[in-house]
C-alpha cells in the first residue's frame, strides 16, 4: 500500500484537480501527502518566496486536519524533478493532474506527464481536467476498472488495485474485450489453392465471447477465493482502449486501473498501445502501475 502520495503543482486550479483524490487516497491508506512544485533555477527569489507560501495555504485548504503533509520547492525541469522525486521510495504514488496553467499545449498528456508515465517507476494517478477548472470539494472512487487482455502483464495490477479497494470500499470491475482479427472476415485457401475451411462470422464470434467470458469467469473464482467478494466482470466487443474508456465514463465515480512494461523509456511504449490510447483519451482518472523487469 501506498506510504506517500506525491502531488506536482503549478500554482494553478487546473493541477489543483488532482488534489481530492490525493486527499480522499491519504484518508483511506494513512500515507502521507507531499505536494511539490518545481521552479527553474534561474527563477528569481520572489517567485521561489510566492511558491513557498503558495504551497502552504494548498496545504491548508485542502488538508487541514492531517498532520502528514508536507511542502516542497524542487529546482528544475518539471518531468524529471517528479520522477527523481518519487524513486527513491517505491511506495510513492505520484498523483497530478494532465495539464495545468501552462496551457493545453505545456500539461496536455504529451509532454510533462506523458514523460512522467515514461519514465517513472513509481504507480502514477492521472487525472483528467475536462471541464470545470476547480477541483471538486469531495470525490468517491466507487469502481476500479482493471483492464486484463489474458497476460500475465495486464494481471499484475490486480494485487495493487484490490489493496486500494478495500479501505474504500470500492468494487473491482474486471473488463476485457475482445475483437476479431482481420483475417476473420476473408476466405483464404491453401497451397493447392483449394477453399480452406473457414468458420461463419457468427461461430467465430461465440468462440472469441466465449474465450473472454471463460477467462473472466476464472478470474472471478480466483479472486473470490482470495477473500475479494465486491467485485464483478464485463465482457465487452471492441476495440479494447475504445471499450474500457466507454465503460469507465458510464460507471460514476470509477478509475481504470492498468499496467504498463517494466522497462521505461519512450522506445518501450508504443504509441498506439492500449495503455497508452486510454491515458490519453480517458476522461476519468487512470492508475497507471509499472510491471516489473
Amino acid at each position: 500500500m501506498y506510504k506517500k502520495i506525491l502531488v506536482p503543482l503549478d500554482g494553478s486550479k487546473l493541477a489543483e484537480r488532482a488534489l481530492p483524490y490525493a486527499k480522499l487516497l491519504a484518508q483511506a491508506t494513512g500515507a502521507a501527502v507531499e505536494l511539490v512544485r518545481i521552479t527553474g533555477s534561474d527563477a528569481p527569489a520572489a517567485l521561489r518566496g510566492a511558491t513557498a507560501d503558495y504551497l502552504e495555504e494548498t496545504a491548508a485548504r485542502f488538508f487541514s486536519a492531517s498532520p502528514n503533509i508536507a511542502c516542497t520547492e524542487l529546482t528544475g525541469t518539471p518531468a524529471e524533478s517528479i520522477v527523481d522525486r518519487a524513486k527513491s521510495d517505491p511506495q510513492c504514488l505520484i498523483a497530478m493532474a494532465t495539464h495545468g496553467a501552462s496551457g493545453l499545449r505545456q500539461w496536455l498528456i504529451g509532454s510533462v506527464a506523458l514523460k512522467v508515465v515514461q519514465a517513472a517507476l513509481n504507480p502514477l494517478l492521472l487525472v483528467r481536467v475536462v471541464d470545470a477548472p476547480s477541483p471538486e470539494p469531495d470525490i468517491a472512487i466507487h469502481s476500479i476498472i482493471v483492464a486484463l487482455d489474458g497476460s500475465e502483464l495486464a494481471e499484475s495490477v490486480l494485487g495493487p488495485a484490490i489493496e486500494l479497494a478495500r479501505p474504500l470500499n470500492s468494487e473491482i470491475v474486471l473488463a476485457r474485450a475482445w475483437e476479431l482479427p482481420a483475417s476473420a472476415y476473408y476466405r483464404s485457401a491453401d497451397e493447392s489453392g483449394a477453399a480452406r475451411f473457414i468458420p461463419t462470422y457468427d461461430q467465430l464470434v461465440a468462440a472469441h465471447r466465449g474465450e473472454a467470458a471463460d477467462y473472466l469467469a476464472a478470474k472471478l473464482t480466483e479472486l473470490r477465493t482470495r477473500g475479494v467478494d465486491n467485485l464483478r466482470a464485463e465482457t465487452l466487443e471492441g476495440a479494447a482502449a475504445d471499450k474500457v474508456i466507454d465503460l469507465a465514463r458510464a460507471t460514476p465515480g470509477s478509475v481504470i486501473a492498468m499496467c504498463t512494461h517494466g522497462r521505461s523509456g519512450l522506445t518501450r511504449w508504443a504509441l498506439g498501445s492500449v495503455t497508452e490510447n486510454v491515458v490519453r483519451h480517458a476522461s476519468n482518472p487512470v492508475l497507471i502501475l509499472r510491471a516489473a523487469n
